[in-house]
This record gives C-alpha cells, sequence and structure tokens, in this order.
C-alpha cells in the first residue's frame, strides 16, 4: 500500500502542464508589456513629426 501511494505519479502531468502554462503567460505578457512601450514610442515619435 505504502509503496504503491510512493510510486503514484498520475498528478505529475497535471503539474508540469500547469507549470508550461504558466511560464508562457508570464513570456506573453512581459512579451505584451514590451511591445505595447515600443508602439507608445513609435506612435509619439510619428505625431511629433507631423507639422
Amino acid at each position: 500500500m505504502i509503496r504503491k501511494l510512493v510510486n503514484e505519479e498520475s498528478g505529475q502531468g497535471l503539474v508540469e502542464y500547469a507549470m508550461i502554462l504558466v511560464l508562457v503567460s508570464v513570456v506573453a505578457i512581459a512579451s505584451v508589456t514590451g511591445l505595447s512601450n515600443n508602439l507608445h514610442n513609435i506612435y509619439n515619435n510619428s505625431i511629433n513629426q507631423l507639422p
């Protein structure tokens, strides 16, 4: 009985998928934040160059 509980890995896959999902979410949020800052700067520069 105890050996079965020690060797049980049924929840391991779910934890791995959750960790991958969190990592992808963090990367996506960081990318969108950085991209939005760059787009904001480009937009302001183009507006300032208009006569």
